[in-house]
């Protein structure tokens, strides 16, 4: 069993390290973590949270804790490589892979725990996310501790058995991590699976299992020192940002062009869970046809049905919102496995077979979609062949084939190599294919050129009109971030030193700005690019006073 849990934590780890070193900061949420993490190390606050001079309050602080933590273990201090605040991420997808083979252990046996966790470890979004310097994989770690330990409390519940006594530590320490982490995202999905099995059992007494109180005074203990410090710090700015701003704006309406229609999370379950998801649909359609005989599947599938639902029902969606939800899809797996075949494999209903089908499309399509990305992305925005397109296409074609299941029940030797054949597919396409894509890399190539051509150890660059946080991360937190005359003023202030980059076509005006002081703008060199956050093509120009 220990075995199994050694096996899940290198395996994630092995999945998500191609990429980590390779791809650039990625625009815009990673770089501004990174970036307000790199000021927290610069300046030695950390308690308020900024991005340059603006206020940051969008999330707690755990992450950036964390992050720093990676840091100064790097021993890299404030110019440590991106690679190391990712470090945290990738752990946090490894520690929930393990959390879901440790539940799955113990609610359906070692190998249903073991098949859990393959599962989750090569899953599109944990692929993503584990490279991402992002609060989602940390949060995925602490979910999956919450809600493992709170299955384990329900089961022992259910059949009249004493609870292990770490199991509410884990409960609450992890509750409190996740608010620090993430703020009520892992509590609003204890709540709501324990909601939804109150609603089918009308029993409630369970939950004192917990230690309520004590559980509740360990949650204040972790939090509520940051919270006084922040409050006193930003005189209450945290709270109407985090919670005024952030939170209900999102509950309420679509935030930051990302407000879209309920049905989004079930068109984009294929990418994100591919390529199990067909497999996990099968999985969670037999287990809707007898959760009512077996109390381990009514507590997975209140795990993953309202929290899915919730976030439907929220007019701000992203892809990674509804990833906490996943597991109790993973640990479906696991079961069916424990049954025997003719039980695993029982006839679906008609709507469920339908279903079905439609996931199994949705498992072609992105398969097939993933190998057409392989090989043309290089050759439409590289304008080269990749040769690694090659092996990549061809393990996410042979993965997606394997994905596809003559029967419901998939054995545990063939989900291995399906997990196999995606970490495969995403080590090549995140560490290899993704990276060799220069021309929508702006933010190293403007670096690589600031740092050819710095006139001084003291240089400063003004950017107009290419304002990305992953600038700032890679040139420097005092980058000015302006327009074009801003440009010019940047220019004029410190003539010997001062770098700024504008947009070729805007270099006469540029010139312009300049002989109003008796100057003008001498062109170092150009970076052509692509900038992806906003679909813009740029040609920029590096530029400092002529001598």
């Amino acid at each position: 069993m220990n075995r199994n849990y050694l096996i899940l934590f290198l395996f994630s780890i092995l999945v998500t390290v191609s990429g980590l070193a390779s791809l650039p900061p990625v625009d815009r949420d990673e770089s501004r973590f990174v970036q307000a993490t790199k000021q927290m190390v610069e300046t030695g606050d950390y308690v308020d949270i900024r991005f340059q001079d603006a206020s940051r309050y969008k999330k707690p602080v755990g992450i950036y804790w964390l992050q720093s933590a990676a840091v100064a273990l790097s021993g890299e201090g404030a110019q440590a490589p991106i690679w190391v605040y990712r470090l945290v991420s990738m752990l946090g997808i490894a520690l929930a892979v393990v959390g879901i083979g440790w539940t799955g252990t113990k609610l359906f046996g070692a190998n249903a725990g073991l098949a859990a966790g393959l599962m989750m470890a090569a899953i599109f979004a944990t692929a993503f996310e584990g490279r991402d310097a992002k609060t989602d994989a940390m949060l995925l770690a602490c979910c999956v501790a919450a809600q493992g330990a709170l299955a384990q409390v329900y089961m022992a519940a259910r059949r009249k058995q004493p609870v292990a006594g770490h199991l509410p530590w884990i409960f609450w320490i992890a509750q409190g991590l996740g608010i620090l982490i993430k703020g009520p995202v892992a509590p609003l999905l204890s709540l709501l699976t324990a909601a939804v099995l109150f609603a089918f059992e009308r029993d409630w007494r369970w939950l004192l299992n917990l230690k309520l109180v004590r559980g509740v005074i360990v949650v204040l203990v972790i939090v509520l020192p940051w919270l006084v410090l922040i409050s006193l710090k930003s005189g209450g700015a945290f709270f109407q940002e985090a919670v005024g701003k952030d939170m209900l704006n999102k509950v309420a309406q679509g935030e930051e062009s990302h407000g879209l229609p309920p049905g989004f999370y079930m068109l984009t379950y294929s990418l994100f869970m591919w390529p199990f998801g067909l497999i996990a649909v099968g999985a969670g359609l037999q287990a809707m046809n007898r959760f009512w005989d077996d109390p381990r599947l009514r507590f997975c599938l209140a795990w993953y049905i309202p929290f899915w639902l919730v976030f439907e029902a929220i007019p701000t969606k992203l892809p990674h919102y509804v990833m906490p939800a996943y597991p109790g899809m993973a640990l479906l797996i696991g079961w069916l496995l424990t049954l025997p075949a003719d039980k695993a494999n029982a006839p679906l209903k008609r709507w469920q077979t339908w279903l079905w089908w439609a996931t199994a499309f949705g498992l072609g399509l992105v398969a097939i979609g993933l190998a057409v990305v392989c090989i043309a992305a290089p050759i439409y925005v590289g304008k080269t062949f990749s040769w690694w397109s090659i092996p990549a296409a061809i393990a996410a074609l042979v993965t997606g084939y394997l994905a596809f299941p003559r029967q419901l029940q998939v054995p545990i030797g063939r989900i291995a190599a399906i997990a196999v054949g995606a970490g495969i597919t995403f080590s090549l396409l995140f560490g290899v294919i993704a990276p060799s894509l220069k021309p929508i890399w702006l933010s190293p190539a403007i670096k690589a050129a600031v740092d050819a051509n710095r006139p001084c150890d003291t240089t400063v660059l003004a950017s107009s009109p290419y304002h990305e946080p992953s600038l700032v991360f890679l040139v420097g937190t005092n980058t000015v971030l302006t327009d074009v005359e801003g440009v010019a003023k940047h220019l004029l202030g410190d003539p010997a030193c001062a770098l700024g980059l504008a947009p070729v076509k805007q270099e006469q005006k540029l010139n312009d700005l300049l002989a109003g002081q008796g100057k003008s703008a001498k062109r170092l060199t150009e970076i052509d690019g692509l900038n992806y956050s906003s679909g813009d093509k740029l040609a920029l120009g590096l530029y400092r006073v002529a001598p």
